[in-house]
């Protein structure tokens, strides 16, 4: 960032010479070379921890992108201190999250040892008890009185009956006591898991949701399809009109998507303004009907209740396409979808700019 704004400042001031020129002309490649770190740092806080790290890889993007489209002081500035916020801030989510989680693992591995321990406990109660009525069954030999003999071996019966049924009571108390805690904490992980499947805001799939539903399908479908789906000019609807109206905009957006969509899709919502669409048991040809449907569904205009009342947005959106290639791995297909939104991104915008005109 220092080499950035000494670019930056160095092109602000005295005449352009040779020098200068050259300066310049390494300031997008600087800036460029700085957003790839951003996106490399993103990348690798999914992998660390990826109940948190997408969030953090989708906002350094966007401040990469927001650097991009306008450096100066003032922004290179103002991205250094978000991006030291955003990583301070995941850090310390990052420790409280595998903290909770180092704290689950531990009580269970307490309520383990200490079900272990109380059913060591009854059964060496249990051994000491049958070893006295044992005792008391050998010393029968020595007695000679048929009626002592009897009320003998009677009282070892029924106290080795006694031990018998303690010993399955108690089992059986300890078994159910382990049960109860174990189902317990299973259900806290179902519900960890039913939350890390969907995404907070549009109750759709989480992006890592959806890339384990493409991961299987490689191994169950013998054709499928994948598309990104993105919204057009999201940003100028946050800064026009506040990120409540924009969250509104995406969860009216999903909801459209799950109209359109067959029940056999399935739907996520891939980061920031972006969705991911997989289409199962799908060729391209079908697939690119459904899209086109889709795109007609979902882009048009929206109605979004705001602080100053209900605003009317006009939706468009860039889909990217990808049919599964033999050989081609989740990553590769993601990619080619993802280029293909871009794309459309990219011509959408030149057409707007020609209308402008």
């Amino acid at each position: 960032m220092i080499s950035i704004k000494r670019y930056l400042e160095q092109t602000q001031t005295g005449p352009v010479g040779h020098g200068e020129r050259e300066t310049r002309a390494l300031l997008p490649i600087t800036v460029g070379a700085y957003c790839s770190a951003l996106d490399e740092m993103g990348n690798c806080s999914l992998n660390v921890c990826p109940a948190l790290g997408e969030e953090l890889k989708q906002n350094l993007r966007m401040l990469g992108e927001q650097l991009s489209r306008q450096v100066s002081i003032e922004t290179i500035e103002d991205t250094e201190s978000h991006v030291r916020e955003q990583l301070q801030s995941w850090g310390r989510q990052t420790a409280t999250h595998y903290s909770q989680q180092t704290s689950e693992v531990k009580e269970i591995l307490l309520v383990m040892a200490r079900t272990a321990e109380s059913v060591g406990e009854r059964d060496q109660r249990c051994a000491e008890q049958i070893n006295e009525v044992t005792t008391r069954l050998n010393g029968i030999a020595k007695l000679e009185d048929l009626t002592e003999i009897r009320e003998s071996i009677k009282k070892s019966a029924s106290d080795l009956k006694t031990s018998i049924e303690r010993i399955a009571a108690e089992g059986k108390a300890a078994i159910d006591h382990l049960q109860a805690e174990v189902s317990a904490y299973q259900t806290k992980l179902e519900k960890a898991e039913e939350i890390a499947a969907h995404d907070s805001l549009t109750g759709l799939g989480s992006r890592l949701w959806v890339e384990d539903q493409i991961q299987r399908s490689f191994h169950a479908d013998p054709a499928f399809c994948v598309a990104i789906i993105d919204i057009n000019e999201f940003k100028r609807v946050n800064d026009k009109h506040g990120h409540l109206v924009g969250d509104e905009l995406l969860k009216q957006f999903a909801e459209e998507m799950r109209s359109a969509c067959r029940s056999t899709d399935i739907i996520g919502r891939w980061g920031g303004d972006e969705f991911m669409l997989l289409l199962k048991n799908c060729g391209i040809t079908e697939a690119t009907v459904q899209i086109d449907r889709l795109r007609k569904w979902v882009c048009g205009d929206y109605t979004v209740q705001g602080n100053s009342g209900p605003k009317k947005l006009c939706v468009d959106a860039s889909i990217g396409l990808a049919e599964r290639q033999p050989g081609e791995s989740m990553k590769e297909l993601v990619d080619r979808a993802d280029a293909r939104m871009y794309e459309q991104k990219a011509a959408s915008r030149a057409n707007r700019n020609n209308r402008a005109r």
